[in-house]
């Protein structure tokens, strides 16, 4: 079937570049780039690129077809950056060779917006996990919200959360959280930056819809917490349990004998994921939100004073919370630089103002040049239909064209960016 043209724009020109797309909520960033993918491949603005890669892998040896596991023919994507499947806003994607470009975006400062809900501490640092602990928060007002955040602002070090996609020994952080493993050795903390942090809204319990997890871990779910967080929340009988089995490990590696220990529920399933939760399993996991993988920077910096949980004796259970309270909230608004992690600032700040805190909301306003409300691209307009979306889209890719050979040609006269097939 003749794919239909569309007015004013070429269909034989190759596309490629990088554009920038609002993610919705409830949704991972892969599954945004694989539905993005579906409407380029039936597209006649991307029919020619489509047509110059059937071209390149005819003429491909033996050995490349071999060695190729996906050997459909599809327009190449890729992301700048992956949200948390819960937040919104600026997904950067690059496009046939402009996936070349996608690493300056992983480098680059970030600016979020993110809600904190008081009085919770969860395994994963926001409201899609389970429930750690609890501690008060009527003593918490806007004014000493507001002056715990200058421990956060200029060059700080911070402790990735568990639930994160940071490799320690081959495997990435939150395999480990799931499978109920202890990890290795400590997380480390990590040199960043924050340009700008500030409290936008105060948002008395009772005035908002954000609300704690409804599910809290168990006992073995607490151990982990204890052995990798250091959160004093498991019962004493549950730490003596604990206490038994390390004994015996060590008396096991005095032996000679290797073993790997797990931590496990009772029906052998992943810990700190639920059934609805294990659905998301098939996508990327919650990853760090303007997030880097792991470098080897040994950049000195001050680091905050050590948060911990508050005493055993302020925390609370489902029984001690009032009956009419609710916990408040606060909208921060930050500008970041890559491997911030939001759910880390949400939790220390929690601790940090004698309570507990998670986040309940975070959208990425800008990335780079890509700024929500500007140049950022609708979702739900790029699956509509082609004549929807690839004006849009041959406008936002002409302008970083645009941009991109201007900077060339300030940094180095004498190079061209270009992203013709070669």
């Amino acid at each position: 079937m003749t794919k239909p043209l569309l007015p004013g724009i070429s269909t034989t020109k190759m596309v490629e570049g990088v554009f920038a797309v609002n993610k919705p909520k409830s949704i991972s960033s892969a599954q945004v780039l694989r539905d993005i993918q579906h409407s380029f491949n039936r597209s006649a603005l991307f029919a020619p690129w489509l047509d110059a890669e059937r071209t390149r892998r005819v003429q491909e040896s033996k050995r490349q077809q071999q060695r190729r596991r996906d050997k459909r023919i599809q327009v190449k994507l890729g992301h700048g950056g992956t949200l948390d499947p819960m937040a919104t806003g600026v997904l950067i994607v690059g496009v046939g060779k402009g996936t070349k470009r996608l690493q300056d975006f992983l480098t680059c400062t970030k600016t979020y917006e993110a809600t904190v809900l008081f009085g919770a501490a969860t395994d994963t640092y926001d409201v899609l996990g389970k429930v750690l602990s609890k501690a008060p928060y009527t003593h918490l007002s806007r004014e000493n919200v507001e002056a715990a955040l200058n421990k956060f602002r200029g060059s700080i070090t911070q402790k990735p959360p568990l639930y994160s996609a940071l490799r320690m020994d081959g495997k990435r952080l939150y395999e480990y959280a799931r499978e109920g493993k202890e990890i290795p050795r400590e997380i480390q903390e990590r040199p960043v930056t924050t340009e700008n942090l500030e409290l936008r809204e105060w948002l008395p319990g009772g005035c908002h819809p954000y609300t704690w997890p409804d599910e809290e871990a168990d006992e073995e779910e607490k151990l982990v917490a204890d052995k990798v967080l250091h959160l004093d929340v498991a019962s004493e009988d549950a730490k003596n349990d604990l206490s038994s089995i390390d004994n015996t490990l060590d008396a096991d590696l005095t032996q000679g004998t290797k073993r790997r220990r797990e931590i496990e529920d009772e029906d052998g399933a992943e810990i700190g994921i639920t059934p609805a939760r294990k659905r998301q399993a098939i996508c990327p996991a919650p990853i760090m939100s303007g997030a880097r993988q792991e470098s080897g920077s040994s950049d000195c910096v001050t680091a905050p004073a050590a948060r911990t949980l508050p005493p055993a004796e302020t925390q609370m259970s489902l029984e001690d919370l009032p009956s009419t309270g609710k916990p408040p909230a606060a909208r921060l608004s930050m500008t970041v630089t890559s491997g911030f992690y939001v759910r880390s600032l949400c939790h220390d700040l929690g601790q940090e103002v004698g309570s507990l805190g998670i986040m309940s909301e975070l959208v990425r306003t800008r990335q780079a040049d890509f700024e929500l409300g500007r140049n950022v691209l609708e979702y739900d307009d790029l699956c509509k239909a082609e004549n929807v979306w690839a004006p849009l889209l041959v406008q936002v890719l002409d302008d970083w064209q645009g941009k991109m050979a201007k900077k060339s040609e300030e940094d180095a006269p004498d190079h061209n960016v270009s992203l013709e097939p070669s």
